[in-house]
């Protein structure tokens, strides 16, 4: 991936957003070479963040589980936005996936198992952002608006923020206009720049953002928050061997408990890994049910 200089803040947001053709899919570099008779596992992640800032979050996270494992290393696997994503998991293509949780029911489904959980339930939830010019107060007034979220299928940047939305009065198929903007980043700038009334993201990239743009998100704020569900998984495909799996599994989790690994948490905006399994989604499931029955289908619109 190439560096580009460093550009003005303004400049960056319209990139950012105004993007009409995203660059193609490749894995995002890693810092060691392996040998020739190394074998390489891909790690992707889904589109939290643009490929820059989702390498320069996670690649510290890859490097040191290179550093932990044996035999084999891994390459973190940027995707250009969330359908992209889900359509490199359905077809088995990478080994690791950190996934959101509904992509983690897809991806259950094709073969791959949950061993950990990254970060707390408590910070995966929607919070809808606006301008602090904005002259609106309750989400009636949202009603004739345009609303931006990453992807339709992004759990708690747009499904929990839409069922959210459904219980305080506001039918999301006729009342707003609903737009896809194809990254976290994007549906909070489409705010700043006025193209939405309100966008929705969750905490991490809302913190990320204020510490990357701290001028542009001075003049934005949290109207409303959706409630808690389970957090993103981690997940590996069922024919990487139980050696390698156990390995990944216990790295992470033994990540919170030196002062390096606090680091690349904290460069993630995630406070730990969790112990998890496939069983502890079943949550999610009964969510998505609720959400098709009385809001629209996760998928088609």
């Amino acid at each position: 991936m190439r560096i580009l200089a460093p550009l003005p803040s303004f400049v960056l947001i319209l990139l950012l957003v105004g993007c009409d053709q995203p660059p193609a899919d490749k894995p995002l570099q890693y810092s060691t070479t392996p040998m020739d008779d190394t074998i390489i596992y891909s790690f992707a992640v889904h589109p939290l963040h643009n490929p820059q800032k989702l390498s320069q979050a996670y690649q510290p996270l890859i490097d040191y589980l290179n550093l932990q494992l044996k035999g084999v290393q891994i390459q973190l696997e940027a995707s250009r936005d969330y359908q992209t994503y889900e359509k490199k998991f359905r077809a088995r293509e990478p080994e690791f996936l950190l996934p959101n949780p509904w992509q983690t029911l897809q991806a259950l489904k094709v073969g791959y198992h949950v061993i950990a959980m990254a970060g707390d339930e408590d910070d995966f939830k929607g919070i809808f952002i606006i301008r602090k010019d904005s002259a609106i107060k309750v989400p009636a007034d949202l009603k004739g608006k345009v609303i931006s979220y990453p992807s339709s299928t992004a759990l708690a940047a747009a499904i929990m923020p839409q069922y959210y939305l459904y219980t305080h009065g506001i039918d999301i198929n006729r009342d707003i206009q609903n737009t896809y903007v194809g990254s976290q980043e994007s549906s909070i700038l489409s705010v700043y720049l006025g193209k939405s009334a309100a966008g929705a993201t969750w905490p991490p990239p809302w913190r990320l953002f204020q510490k990357d743009h701290p001028a542009e998100a001075a003049q934005l704020r949290i109207i409303w928050e959706t409630s808690t569900l389970i957090n993103n998984s981690v997940m590996v495909r069922d024919d990487v061997p139980e050696s390698v799996r156990e390995q990944v599994r216990k790295t992470l989790l033994d990540l919170a408990q030196t002062s390096q690994g606090e680091a690349i948490l904290a460069g993630m905006e995630t406070s730990s890994f969790h112990t998890s399994d496939d069983a502890h989604y079943g949550v999610v499931a009964k969510f998505i049910k609720r959400f098709e029955k009385k809001v629209r289908p996760v998928e088609g619109k």
